[in-house]
């Protein structure tokens, strides 16, 4: 029988050594069983189910108590303690386990901090003795399960286990469903780095085909919007003179500086606030109008509540009039209301001199469609890194509507 560190292994009581244990044996080879790593009274000649591990002194040895996980194993364990070689991580036996610094991402900020649990497996080092390596999605996939489609926009809990430029990769809890799903933060949801063995609240914002989800760490926009805005209001009604050095001229790094929050999303809480009567904006300051001031908080926020998120869409180019004839005597069409020979509304193309492109609404003048930035800059953008999972190619962030 080979004896291999990791394993469990049964064993026959071979003699009482005091003060240190006892031996066991294979007929071959003698283990030591400490005394500390005993749950319970036994006698010679009995045969035992152990653990095998190496001991502070780098002999093999044996405990009767149940590691959190064994040889080839993949396991979510707690930091215990950290040196300048690597994290210890408790696996409930008298040795902890050594998670190496060199297994770890190159960016400090993302290393794990003590308390936090992380997601390895057990694996033997170049010279046999037991080590952990951060668990890849290879690892999990056998143990984790296909997230239901009604976890979308739930909140639900997760544990970062791999963190790359184009995005953090978590394990979102599964509670009684099981082990947990794989779930995906892009980088462009990410306010700031997401460190290895992080426990945070995320929203399910797309589960996938595959099982796999998409998340986020903001609220819908709709209700992100007055929360937003929400913060904005407080903070003006907290200073003495009712206004801040912030307004929509304010650069997109300085705003996301001081409020942790994107360009676009302190625009529409601005907007928001602009449109209940509470604040206007002078050049760069945001200042509280005579309603802001004299609005309490709660009574602001019952406002905004009552305020549409979204504009009407114009009425449908049916119901609009037709156009009258003119001196020629042909009745003059709406601008964009030629119709395609399949009955679609023709458009005029847009021109290299055009600042904007006009579509026909059907009213007898033309709407602004304005160009979409995004989709300009996702086509410009260059090829994804292929150092990630092929599934995450396709992880874009939906947009919540």
């Amino acid at each position: 029988m080979t004896l291999t560190a990791g394993t469990i292994q049964r064993l026959r009581v071979a003699r009482e050594v005091s003060p240190f244990g006892y031996f066991l044996t294979d007929e071959e080879h003698d283990v030591i069983l400490h005394y500390t790593e005993l749950t319970r009274e036994i006698h010679i000649d009995e045969e035992l189910d152990v653990f095998l591990f190496f001991d502070t002194e780098d002999r093999l040895a044996s405990t009767m108590k149940r590691p959190a996980l064994t040889l080839n194993e993949v396991g979510l364990v707690k930091v215990a303690d950290h040196t300048r070689y690597g994290y210890f991580l408790e696996i409930g036996i008298g040795r902890q386990l050594l998670l190496p610094k060199f297994e770890l991402p190159d960016f400090e900020p993302l290393y794990p901090e003590v308390g936090d649990s992380v997601y390895v497996k057990m694996i033997h080092d170049k010279y046999g003795r037991l080590m952990a390596k951060l668990a890849t999605e290879e690892d999990l996939a056998p143990l984790v399960f296909h997230a239901p489609t009604t976890w979308m926009n739930t909140w639900q809990d997760a544990i970062v286990y791999r963190a790359l430029k184009m995005g953090t990769f978590f394990v979102v809890q599964g509670g009684l469903l099981g082990f947990g799903a794989i779930g995906l933060l892009h980088q462009s949801q990410r306010p700031t780095p997401l460190r290895i063995g992080e426990r945070v609240r995320v929203r399910i914002s797309h589960v996938r085909e595959d099982g796999r989800v998409n998340v986020t760490l903001s609220e819908r926009k709709e209700v992100g919007m007055d929360q937003d805005a929400e913060k904005l209001y407080k903070l003006i009604k907290e200073r003495s003179n009712g206004a801040m050095p912030y307004s929509d001229e304010t650069p997109a790094d300085v705003v996301k500086q001081r409020f942790n929050t994107s360009k676009s999303s302190f625009k529409r809480a601005m907007g928001r606030l602009m449109k209940a009567g509470l604040i206007v904006q002078e050049g760069s300051w945001t200042k509280l109008t005579e309603s802001g001031e004299a609005t309490s908080i709660e009574d602001a926020m019952h406002m905004l509540s009552m305020i549409p998120s979204q504009p009407k869409r114009p009425e449908a180019a049916s119901q609009a009039p037709r156009g009258k004839a003119g001196q020629g005597g042909a009745a003059r069409k709406p601008f964009g209301s030629e119709r395609t020979q399949h009955g679609e509304r023709g458009q005029r193309s847009a021109k290299p001199g055009d600042k904007q492109h006009r579509t026909g609404a059907g009213t007898g003048t033309g709407t602004r469609a304005k160009s979409s930035f995004g989709e300009q800059r996702s086509a410009s953008r260059p090829a994804p890194s292929t150092n990630r999972p092929a599934w995450a190619d396709q992880n874009k962030p939906k947009s919540d509507r």
